[in-house]
């Protein structure tokens, strides 16, 4: 049975009374998850739509919201926009925005007034291809637009008979980056949830190999709270190197953060503005 058995396979949607105490018995495990507080749940979605899923993965999606991503940090991969794919899709995304599936988040992390992100940003279908993999890393912590903290990751996976050889486990990291806590793979209808924080890393940093014609498949939703405020330093994406490894050190990132904590904000608005020019003027 599915762990969310009353949600429509046509729709995603849930009914709001079906929801009340749905999570809560997971509550406990989530906030003793080590390194970082999370769980994993087999089978989430109903199968039927889990199945639905995949069947429309980047189906007529519009390449103009899509975003590829090709360096040493992130190979290999696509972002699928939820608004850039056709009508079921989009529609399903809409309900895991919904107030019923937070209620659920809710629920299983102890987060009260989880709020969605209308704009997907960073959201959406993932997959990375053969010779892929994206570094272990904490996630941006600030939606600049809405003025929001993030708080929660919802991974749900979409890889039919994975196999260990086929790597792209998510691995689960302290923040001291000493200790691999979990290996996860990325097994079919299986949902990973986990705090976000500037200390919760987390990748799947191992290449992927799957046999030619497969590629990684996931969900990506991301979830704030309204506890954004001036104490806090905002930040993008923050790559870490593994002991003993080969990953490759997020120089530009670091670079452009020292300039941000160096110079004048002035200064770095004249150099932003300048930025923008040149690349506009660039035959």
């Amino acid at each position: 049975m599915a762990y969310l058995d009353s949600m429509d396979a046509r729709t995603g949607f849930l009914a709001r009374d079906s929801v009340s105490d749905k999570g809560k018995e997971l509550t406990g495990a989530y906030n003793a998850g080590d390194p970082f507080p999370h769980v994993m749940i087999d089978d989430f979605l109903p199968p039927e739509l889990a199945e639905a899923m995949l069947a429309r993965f980047g189906a007529d999606s519009d390449a103009e919201l899509n975003r590829g991503f090709d360096r040493a940090q992130e190979r290999y991969k696509t972002s699928y926009h939820p608004d850039a794919m056709e009508d079921f899709s989009r529609q399903v995304f809409y309900a895991f925005n919904s107030r019923p599936f937070i209620k659920v988040l809710e629920n299983i992390t102890g987060i009260k007034g989880l709020i969605p992100d209308p704009y997907y940003s960073g959201a959406g279908y993932h997959e990375i291809r053969p010779g892929g993999h994206l570094s272990v890393h904490a996630d941006f912590n600030h939606h600049k637009l809405l003025n929001l903290e993030r708080r929660i990751n919802v991974l749900i996976y979409l890889n039919k008979d994975w196999r260990e050889e086929y790597g792209g486990q998510l691995e689960l990291w302290d923040s001291g980056m000493t200790r691999q806590a979990h290996s996860i793979l990325p097994s079919f209808n299986r949902c990973v949830i986990f705090n976000t924080t500037s200390e919760s890393m987390h990748g799947n940093p191992q290449m992927v190999a799957c046999p030619d014609g497969r590629t990684r498949k996931s969900i990506a939703l991301y979830y704030y709270t309204a506890t954004w405020d001036g104490s806090k330093r905002s930040h993008t994406t923050q790559f870490k190197v593994r002991a003993n490894s080969e990953d490759a050190r997020d120089w530009a990132v670091r670079l452009l953060e020292l300039r941000n904590d160096l110079l004048p904000p002035l200064l770095v608005r004249g150099l932003v503005r300048i930025g923008h020019i040149l690349k506009r003027t660039r035959p």
